[in-house]
């Protein structure tokens, strides 16, 4: 049986997406969970390459059937915080009109971690109505997918929860 959380919320005001889920693993599992690249690929995105762990680092998120986006490294601090910039398509220059930056900040409770993630910069983006709600049903879905991954309810074959 996995933890239940309470679904991503939406800030119009400050063009926010955010979410806080409290996940029955050990901080230093869900710190692999969001920053290594096989790991990554069995809960967000078909396929991940996130070769330089350090600010400034790129790699790529790959759906399928979406266009591969680059995300940038823009915050790293071992077992606590991982924020990254994504968005932008491979190929096109990465600003902040292409992209929003998602942070995690991880909290050891005990034997569980609370993982919260606060996506910004919707504000700057074009539609970024739809990229909202769209991100808010993103955040939702990707992290109940990390929390029963976590907490052994999915099975990871070939990559993907």
């Amino acid at each position: 049986m996995t933890t239940t959380n309470e679904p991503a919320v939406v800030d119009r005001e400050s063009y926010t997406v955010s979410r806080t889920v409290t996940i029955d693993a050990p901080a230093a599992r869900v710190w692999a969970a969001l920053t290594q690249e096989d790991l990554i690929s069995g809960w967000f995105g078909q396929r991940t390459e996130l070769p330089d762990l350090r600010v400034g680092g790129e790699g790529v998120f790959s759906w399928p059937d979406e266009p591969d986006v680059q995300v940038r490294i823009e915050e790293y601090d071992p077992t606590t915080t991982f924020a990254f910039r994504w968005g932008t398509p491979v190929g096109q220059v990465m600003d902040e009109s292409t992209s929003t930056v998602a942070r995690f900040t991880l909290e050891p409770q005990g034997s569980t971690t609370v993982l919260r993630v606060v996506e910004t910069g919707f504000d700057l983006v074009a539609d970024p109505d739809g990229l909202l709600e769209s991100h808010q049903q993103g955040w939702t879905d990707e992290l109940d997918e990390l929390v029963a991954l976590l907490e052994g309810a999915l099975a990871v074959e070939g990559g993907r929860a």
